[in-house]
């Protein structure tokens, strides 16, 4: 029996990888802009992390977290979110002793076990990005600029941008009970989840996917309804900064997000399909994150992207991405010139000229057959006769034309003919 790849997993395939390298390579571009600075963290982390940084009452950590233990007995996770291990990796490495604020990206697979379905595995890629040490709304409104830059330079349309304040833990503390006030009467028409979310953590039921659930939250209180001044003042800056940007978006007041540390902001990206919207994207304020894993006081605020997601996107939407050429040039190998295909192949690759040769001793006519199943844009034929003379073939794909050209002047001739 074949032994096939995990139920939620997928393999990234030439023809598809050059996309990836397309919309990461504009994430490492974006960010050095925008003076962000790439972290790496472990793809698993110690269980208690995300126990305590995500919220023990999230979906995340209740039903989609990967946790084992180890030979040691300790507790490990398969990280399912990046924010708290980049706020364990800044706390660990002292880099609060930097000058602040520290503006942190990061990109990589994160693990859920969820339901499989277009856009969503169990083994995602997310682009993240973080800022530590920025409490002003200033913060906020640049994170936002970056995801909404980043997608539009992919070439994404019609998106909107979703944003609220679910306030401080001073003010937050009002909603709990106006909800639980709200929701008694209709308990019973609740789904399993959300009847026991009303004791442990009623916020959560805004946040619900159950289409019921999201009926009967549409009237209920929201956090805007219970913002502290302070808090009612960072969300308006937030706004103005956005208005300054002409970012465009949709104040969204039952928008909570589905992570137990977010303060203040919050926000998501969204694009429509078949009269839904759904997330690309998303991210907020993380003020009493770092006290919550153990650090001290420090303001954070970050965002998310899916990376399937994007792609996904991008083909529904008929975008492409222009990717550079897997095979720029083929050396066919005509009689016995195997030393000079050799020879003009090195060169061609110290050119930067993308280059592979036949290895397989296959006729000159099976080669050019190849040649034109990879739809390579050049061939140089290295012939008896031509090398003799210290020449060879170059052949341009797309008109069907051959030329002599001199040995040492072959790299120049294929960077011409294949556009560069």
């Amino acid at each position: 029996m074949q032994i096939t790849r995990p139920r939620g997993t997928s393999d990234i395939l030439p023809g598809t990888t050059e996309k990836w390298q397309v919309i990461e390579q504009t994430m490492h571009r974006i960010c050095r802009e925008y003076a962000y600075r790439e972290i790496r963290t472990p793809i698993f982390e110690h269980t208690e992390l995300f126990l305590r940084g995500v919220g023990e009452t999230t979906d995340i950590v209740e039903k989609e977290m990967y946790t084992f233990l180890d030979k040691g007995g300790r507790s490990i996770t398969l990280r399912p979110e990046a924010t708290a291990a980049v706020a364990r990796a800044y706390l660990e490495n002292k880099l609060f002793a930097q000058p602040q604020p520290i503006k942190l990206y990061c990109v990589g697979p994160m693990f859920r076990y969820d339901r499989p379905q277009a856009g969503r595995l169990r083994q995602f890629h997310q682009f993240d990005v973080e800022v530590f040490g920025a409490a002003g709304p200033g913060a906020d409104a640049e994170v936002i600029a970056l995801a909404m830059d980043y997608l539009a330079r992919l070439g994404l349309k019609d998106l909107q941008l979703h944003i609220n304040s679910v306030g401080c833990p001073e003010c937050r503390q009002v909603l709990p009970e106006k909800l639980r006030t709200y929701l008694a009467g209709q308990v019973g028409d609740l789904c399993g989840d959300c009847r026991t979310r009303i004791d442990r953590n009623p916020l959560r039921v805004l946040d619900c996917k159950n289409e019921k659930c999201r009926d009967i939250g549409r009237e209920a209180p929201t956090p805007l309804d219970c913002l502290c001044t302070a808090c009612a003042e960072h969300f308006e800056q937030v706004r103005r900064q956005l208005d300054l940007l002409k970012i465009g978006y949709v104040v969204n007041p039952r928008l909570v997000r589905g992570l137990d540390y977010y303060t203040r902001t919050a926000f998501e990206i969204l694009f429509s399909e078949s009269g839904a919207q759904n997330a690309v994207g998303g991210g907020g304020r993380y003020d009493g994150l770092m006290e919550t894993i153990g650090g001290a006081s420090v303001p954070g605020v970050g965002f998310a992207i899916g990376l399937e997601r994007v792609l996904l996107v991008l083909e529904r939407q008929g975008v492409s991405l222009e990717t550079a050429a897997p095979l720029e040039a083929f050396v066919a190998v005509a009689g016995e010139t195997d030393e000079l295909a050799t020879r003009l192949l090195a060169d061609l690759r110290k050119e930067g000229v993308a280059a592979d040769r036949d290895y397989t001793g296959r006729s000159l006519k099976a080669q050019m057959k190849y040649a034109g199943k990879t739809r390579v844009p050049v061939v140089v034929i290295t012939g008896e006769d031509e090398a003799a003379r210290g020449v060879a073939v170059v052949r341009d794909m797309a008109t069907g034309e051959q030329t002599e050209v001199p040995v040492e002047l072959i790299a120049e001739r294929v960077r011409t003919l294949s556009g560069r």
